[in-house]
């Protein structure tokens, strides 16, 4: 993320869905979903509530027509979603610091601190990372939707890392493209509460959003989309945690989160999927220790192959060198 490639709206970790187009196809394994349901899912980050206003005011549409809330999406339908533009109030530059580890006229890559939210959404509507990107730009960033000027993928408010940014629309919907078409490599850093049983692996484990818990993604052999993340344990330490790198395949909301808990593994203080840190373990952490640290690219404008890496964040280079006892 979002550990985000999938058909809608932006990811997180992720890729996190990493293709901004509003119109998606819909896939074997979501047909029989309620047209409701389906968008309540992909676009979490807008409310039930909402996103049926949009379906009654026809900004919602199947293969080109209005349908209801409760219309069954079938194998191959188009659906397409209109969101209105953000209030230009909530989109004024910010000077918000953030490290740029790169910048030509068509693109940049940054660090992104943690605890920074990548664009606005409910509850946030100021002193995100866009906001800090148009006060870089001066306000000239490319945007297919009007709320997420420049951004082309996302992570966690959480997760700490590399990011890449669009500076012009060829830019960014020649990186859309290799988002979605799996051609942009990303790999993590994550401190781990338990070790794997096996130090390498590749899980291959279907996602869609939780049954009962909306903020929470879930494995769903039934009905989940496809997402596969490797991971490659390279250091343990004596109170059982360790340090893996973590390269995902794909790109869904909170894939490295969902899949190392589901192998027993849970990111350390990721409270949401059981990383939380015991009181008594003798260490602060205060968020999950998940880090974007490499990004692989072509460049989309003059095609030469680019590489980044981006330096642990502060607090989770502490914590490693407190567990080395350095």
């Amino acid at each position: 993320m979002t550990e985000s490639s999938v058909s809608h709206c932006i990811p997180t970790e992720h890729q996190c869905e990493d293709d901004l187009s509003n119109t998606f196809s819909i896939a074997a394994s979501e047909a029989g979903l309620r047209l409701d349901r389906y968008l309540t899912s992909n676009f979490p980050e807008h409310s039930r509530s909402s996103l049926n206003k949009l379906i009654v005011s026809a900004a919602v549409r199947v293969n080109g027509q209005t349908v209801k809330a409760g219309y069954r999406l079938r194998e191959g339908d188009s659906v397409s979603v209109e969101f209105p533009v953000s209030k230009e109030e909530s989109l004024q530059p910010e000077k918000i610091d953030f490290p740029v580890l790169f910048e030509d006229e068509h693109l940049l890559v940054i660090s992104k601190p943690p605890g920074l939210v990548v664009h606005p959404a409910c509850g946030h509507t100021s002193g995100t990372l866009v906001h800090g990107l148009l006060h870089h730009c001066d306000g000239g960033l490319p945007s297919l939707d009007g709320e997420r000027p420049g951004i082309v993928h996302r992570l966690d408010k959480d997760t700490s890392g590399i990011m890449l940014v669009a500076k012009d629309e060829v830019s960014l919907r020649g990186l859309m493209a290799d988002f979605k078409d799996r051609r942009i490599h990303k790999s993590y850093q994550a401190l781990l509460l338990r070790s794997p049983r096996e130090p390498q692996g590749r899980i291959v484990q279907p996602l869609g959003r939780h049954p009962v818990e909306r903020k929470k993604m879930a494995v769903r052999p039934a009905d989940g989309k496809y997402a596969a993340s490797n991971w490659q344990i390279n250091e343990y330490f004596d109170n059982g945690w360790c340090l893996a790198e973590i390269a995902i395949e794909t790109g869904r909301t909170h894939q490295i989160r969902v899949h190392m808990a589901w192998v027993k593994a849970p990111v350390l203080g990721d409270r949401l999927y059981g990383g939380a840190v015991a009181p008594h373990s003798g260490f602060r952490v205060e968020r999950q220790m998940l880090h974007a640290s490499t990004l692989h690219f072509t460049h989309p404008v003059h095609g030469k192959e680019m590489s980044f890496t981006a330096p642990l964040w502060e607090d989770m280079q502490q914590l490693l060198e407190a567990l080395r006892g350095n």
